[in-house]
């Protein structure tokens, strides 16, 4: 089976990415992964704009945007680790993953910023893109509500290792009540230091991100979770 890191996150283009690029890709290269969609955090979310000095343009932080997922294509390549690339979209806490459309496409869209997401998600599929809510039972203190999107998605992350079991149950439930897609993924900003990881697999390997929309929607993938096999032998060393 090949298997698939689908919600990761790097610095510097997340801000709350712990991470670098190279040591991200490393670690999972070392667990024997085939690849990793790195998903920073988009233009409407928790992208670092603290490396601009000015006000930057929509090109300019697509440009930055990009440089992640760009670094990472050039260290795959060096250490054998199939890079994809993917979205995080937010709006007030509430999180979808992109999948399929390119840099090319971002650019020639500056559009979508001004779009409301009710809008923007549906816009987003008819151009080809998968879209996922991530971690949509999401609780924490800066998350004012809920907000479900299921006729504006394809599917839910109903296995998100940084969530509580409670969590993930009630996105599965979603996921079961609407007939919506499913997904698993780590949400990892910390790289070799996360505790649990998800993600999926495939007996056949990817190779680009439109083979995995078509496995995602075609049954032909599933979903694991597992605990940081690095972290259980540095501490069975340490015992």
């Amino acid at each position: 089976m090949y298997k698939y890191e689908t919600h990761l996150h790097t610095s510097p283009v997340s801000k709350c990415g712990k991470c670098g690029v190279r040591s991200t890709l490393e670690f999972y290269r070392r667990l024997g992964y085939d690849g990793v969609f790195i998903t920073n955090h988009f233009l409407d979310g928790n992208i670092n704009r603290d490396v601009f000095s000015h006000e930057p343009s929509y090109r300019e932080l697509i440009d930055f945007y990009f440089s992640d997922y760009e670094e990472g294509v050039q260290i795959g390549k060096e250490i054998g680790l199939k890079v994809f690339f993917g979205v995080e979209m937010s709006y007030g806490g509430t999180d979808f993953l992109v999948y399929g459309l390119d840099k090319a496409w971002f650019i020639s869209h500056p559009q979508i910023m001004d779009m409301k997401k009710s809008a923007e998600l549906p816009y987003l599929m008819e151009n080809g893109a998968l879209v996922i809510q991530a971690h949509p039972f999401r609780e924490a203190s800066y998350i004012d509500h809920i907000r479900l999107f299921p006729r504006c998605v394809h599917g839910a992350e109903v296995i998100n290792a940084c969530r509580t079991d409670f969590e993930n149950k009630m996105a599965g439930l979603y996921a079961d009540s609407y007939e919506l897609l499913k997904t698993a993924g780590s949400d990892n900003h910390v790289g070799p230091k996360i505790k649990q990881l998800a993600g999926m697999m495939s007996k056949q390997p990817i190779n680009n991100e439109n083979d995995f929309i078509s496995m995602v929607k075609n049954g032909e993938m599933t979903l694991f979770t597992e605990p940081n096999p690095l972290l259980q032998t540095q501490q069975n060393l340490s015992m």
